[in-house]
Formats: structure tokens, sequence, C-alpha cells
């Protein structure tokens, strides 16, 4: 496999690859603590308490502050760990489609169904 710098890129997004995992490590290791409940439950009692168990960087600790999926994404986030941050706070595939875009949820959905046709 050819190192990262030397393939191409993708405009607007981030690939997942070996050095993406190194840096979201513990991010995602969090986020899969999320699996049982007693987890989901002490990271909304302190967030940052919890995130500091886990040792996230600032740049982790500011996208979960914000609940901003894309964030997470560039801070090494995987979207399969990342999907049990979110639905801790009931975000579903539409909202984070409406991150990706820049659009409200409504928006995002509308341009869906118009698509639909």
């Amino acid at each position: 496999m050819r190192p990262t710098q030397d393939r191409p890129r993708i405009p607007g997004t981030t690939i997942f690859d070996g050095v993406q995992a190194r840096k979201g490590y513990a991010l995602n290791k969090m986020c899969y603590s999320f699996n049982e409940a007693r987890n989901r439950d002490a990271f909304l009692a302190d967030e940052d308490a919890y995130c500091a168990r886990f040792g996230l960087n600032a740049q982790q600790r500011d996208a979960i502050r914000q609940r901003n999926v894309l964030q997470l994404i560039a801070a090494g986030g995987n979207a399969y760990y990342l999907a049990k941050f979110a639905g801790i706070f009931h975000l579903d595939m539409q909202d984070i489609g409406a991150q990706q875009t820049g659009m409200t949820k409504d928006e995002f959905k509308a341009k869906l169904l118009a698509a639909r046709g």
C-alpha cells in the first residue's frame, strides 16, 4: 500500500487509514465503550472526566463538545465507532448528512425527497 501522502485525494473526504487510526485510537476506544449503558451514563454525567479517562486530545474534546461528527472524523474517528457516540444524542444519519452538506436537517431531508423523484 502506498504511503498516505502518495494516494489520490478526494476533496472533502478524510480517508481512514493507518495514520488516522493511530490518531483516533483513544477517541475510537472511548466510543466503543458506549456499547455499555453504564458508560453512556458516565459520559453524560461528566463528559470532560470521561474524555480525560480515555486521553482524548484537545481537538477531539472540542469536537465532542460541539457534537460535530465531521470534526471527529478529522480527529481520527472511525464512522462505525462514532455512530455509538451520535446515538447517545439521538443523532441519525440525516443529522450527519446535514452536517456534511452544511444544511439544516430539514433542508437535507427535503433534498433527499426531491432526489427521490
